[in-house]
């Protein structure tokens, strides 16, 4: 069982930048961060695949940057430029080999393992 466990959420004035981490335990292989905010649907955000491919949605395009240190298996995600919208809930992800091969890479099912979350708040 991977476990999955986010930081580094705050509450930040817009314009500001915040880093968020993910530690995750085992082998994992296709990795992302999601955000959610109540009353609406999870999204991605940003993912990053074994080999290196990332895909960032539109929503972070050259503001959020994924990144990942394989030697102790943490992703993180660079959030700079932050703007009030980009309030939510935060949260990392990983798959198995199976499920990264068969989803498209912002799909929810294509993450079997999932953190608690961390809290991003944005003021304007």
């Amino acid at each position: 069982q991977v476990q999955v466990v986010e930081s580094g959420g705050d509450s930040v004035q817009a314009g500001g930048s915040l880093r968020l981490s993910c530690s995750a335990s085992g082998n994992s292989y296709c990795k992302g961060w999601f955000r959610q905010v109540p009353g609406k649907e999870r999204e991605g955000v940003a993912t990053i695949e074994r080999d290196g491919r990332i895909t960032y949605a539109d929503s972070g395009k050259g503001r959020f940057t994924i990144s990942e240190d394989k030697a102790d298996n943490t992703l993180y995600l660079q959030m700079n430029n932050l703007k009030s919208e980009d309030t939510a809930r935060y949260y990392c992800a990983t798959g198995s080999p199976f499920t990264c091969r068969s989803y498209p890479t912002m799909a929810t099912e294509r993450y079997l393992y999932w953190g608690q979350g961390t809290q991003v708040t944005v003021s304007s």
